[in-house]
C-alpha cells in the first residue's frame, strides 16, 4: 500500500489487488486503481486488465502461523497467470526469513539452507520465480519491517525474561522498503536477489528497550545471552543499485522520531 501510494504520487499509473470490496475506498484514496483478486491453489480470478502492466509487484506472504499449507501451489497459479497475460517484469517480495539462525553473517552469495517449514516455503517460492524464462524477476528479501504503524516499541513492551537478548536485529524502515523498490524499478535491475536490511544491527535488548522507552511504554527485560543468531547484509544493494539507506543507524532514527 505504501509503495503503491508513493508510485501514484510520482505520477505512475498504479493498480492494486485486494481480496475484499471493503478495501476499495482506501485503495482508491491512495491513488491506486483497485481490482478484486482471488488466489487459491486451484485458480486465480481477476479482471485480465489487472495484468496489463510494465511490472507486477508480488507481496503475498505465506501465512504459516494460520496453518497455510498450499502457498507454493498458489504461487504456481500466479506464475501461470503472469505467463498467460504476458507480464515481462516481476518483483517478488520475500523475507530474510529464508535464512535460518545459523550463527553467521549472511549475504546474497550464501545459500539459505532452510531448516524450518517457513524457511523452506519462502525459498521454494523464490526459486519458482528465479527459474522463469518467460519474464524477468527481481527478488527482495526484506528484514523485519518497522516504521509508521509498525512501532517496534510495542513488540516486547512489559515482557520479562525475553530470550536471546544479545542477538543482533535485522530490520528495515518502511521508508527504505519503498525507496529501494523504486530504485529497482527505475534502474530495471532485474535478474538479482537483494537482501534489504539496515546496515546497523544492534543487540535485541538494546534496540527494543530503547524502542519501548521512546514509545512511552513499559520497558521489557531480556536474558543476557546469545543463542542462535544471524546478521543479514547485502552485496547487491550497494553494487547493483548503489542505494544508500535513509535509516542506516537506529539511534539516529529514535532521535529523529521516525516511527
Amino acid at each position: 500500500m505504501a509503495l503503491g501510494k508513493a508510485l501514484a504520487q510520482d505520477g505512475e499509473n498504479v493498480k492494486g489487488s485486494t481480496t475484499s470490496n471493503a478495501r476499495f475506498d482506501a485503495i482508491t484514496a491512495a491513488g491506486i486503481i483497485p481490482y478484486l483478486l482471488t488466489l487459491s491453489a486451484e485458480e486465480l480470478i481477476t479482471n485480465d486488465d489487472f495484468f496489463a502492466c510494465n511490472t507486477l509487484i508480488v507481496s503475498i506472504p505465506p501465512r504459516m502461523r494460520s496453518g497455510e499449507t498450499d502457498y507454493t501451489a498458489k504461487i504456481q497459479q500466479l506464475i501461470k497467470a503472469i505467463i498467460k497475460q504476458g507480464v515481462q517484469q516481476v518483483i517478488y517480495i520475500s523475507s530474510t526469513g529464508v535464512y535460518p539462525d545459523g550463527n553467521s553473517d549472511l549475504n546474497e552469495n550464501d545459500h539459505p539452507a532452510p531448516q524450518s517449514q517457513s524457511n523452506t516455503t519462502l525459498f521454494e517460492a523464490e526459486e519458482l520465480f528465479r527459474k522463469q524464462t518467460n519474464f524477468k524477476t527481481a527478488i527482495i528479501r526484506f528484514g523485519g519491517l518497522v516504521g509508521p504503524g509498525r512501532n517496534p516499541g510495542r513488540f516486547f513492551a512489559g515482557k520479562t525474561n525475553v530470550p536471546n537478548g544479545q542477538a543482533p536485529v535485522n530490520l528495515i524502515h518502511l521508508q527504505d522498503c519503498v525507496a529501494l523498490t523504486k530504485s529497482i524499478l527505475n534502474q530495471e535491475a532485474f535478474g538479482y536477489t537483494f537482501n534489504a536490511c539496515s546496515p546497523h544491527h544492534p543487540q535485541k535488548a538494546q534496540f527494543y528497550t530503547q524502542a519501548t522507552l521512546h514509545a512511552g511504554l513499559e520497558a521489557p527485560s531480556f536474558n543476557d545471552e546469545l543463542l542462535e543468531w544471524k546478521t543479514v547484509s547485502s552485496i547487491n544493494v550497494p553494487a547493483v543499485l548503489h542505494y544508500e539507506y535513509a535509516i542506516n543507524n537506529w539511534d539516529d532514527c529514535f532521535a529523529g522520531n521516525c516511527f
